[in-house]
């Protein structure tokens, strides 16, 4: 049975870090700004990334540092939470995972676990809205870690492969092999990785057949270009994960 992250509309439209639109100034990414603009745009889904504050608030943000975002070199787990508010009031709000839930109820979030020190935290964090989270990590450790706390918290959030996990499946695809295939794709809600790594193809026809056999989703990160999103959409991609949360709807024909 497909979990209630996934509605039945297809494909899906996931905006990266939310949306800043093209004419958006001093917005950045996985700020309040954004999530607002992607709501604003008819997003349903937002992909966003977790770290936790120097006094334990889990922060929606990508690097692990601000010197990207706000010059700053120190790491977002040496700050408090209050100074991070104030470094980012202007360049489109900080907000933590709990606020971001409850502020926009409509929104389904895929969350990227980046720190190992936030895992817990985030489980719990999403518990009682375990059906409408995906939680996803590069590394599965530290996805179980998070899946863990939301089980024991009383939530079953979707989730999607890590690396290790990825790289199984890939195998397994190469083998021709159903029940490496299903092995790999084991307690896996959606497959969430990039075209290619390098010289090496993931995504291709038969892998997406595969991942299909096992009820599993496919989504493709990070697709910016209209042509590419057509041929992915073509081939039966279910998800694309892109910074053009516009351009993609438009590509779709309306907001998924």
């Amino acid at each position: 049975m497909m979990h209630p992250y996934f509605d039945p509309e297809r494909p899906r439209v996931l905006a990266h870090r939310g949306f800043v639109p093209p004419d958006a100034e001093n917005i950045v990414e996985n700020t309040f700004a954004a999530f607002a603009a992607a709501h604003a745009a008819g997003v349903r889904y937002v992909e966003s990334d977790c770290h936790l504050s120097a006094d334990g608030a889990v922060i929606l943000f990508h690097d692990t540092d601000l010197t990207r975002v706000a010059g700053d070199p120190r790491r977002i787990s040496d700050v408090p939470r209050r100074e991070l508010e104030k470094i980012m009031a202007e360049r489109g709000g900080l907000i933590t995972l709990p606020q971001a839930l409850e502020a926009f109820p409509t929104l389904r979030f895929n969350l990227d676990v980046k720190a190992d020190d936030a895992a817990t935290a985030v489980g719990e964090a999403v518990a009682p809205h375990a059906d409408r989270v995906l939680v996803t990590s590069f590394s599965d450790r530290r996805r179980m870690l998070a899946l863990r706390a939301a089980r024991a918290a009383g939530g079953d959030p979707a989730t999607s492969a890590g690396t290790v996990r990825t790289i199984a499946l890939v195998v397994a695809v190469a083998s021709g092999v159903p029940w490496l295939i299903r092995r790999a794709l084991r307690g896996i809600d959606a497959v969430q990785v990039p075209e290619r790594r390098g010289p090496l193809r993931i995504v291709s026809p038969r892998m997406i057949r595969a991942v299909h056999r096992s009820g599993v989703e496919v989504h493709v990160w990070t697709v910016n270009d209209a042509d590419d999103m057509k041929r992915l959409l073509a081939a039966g991609v279910d998800g694309l994960v892109t910074d053009h949360a516009d351009r993609a709807q438009l590509v779709i024909g309306g907001p998924r």
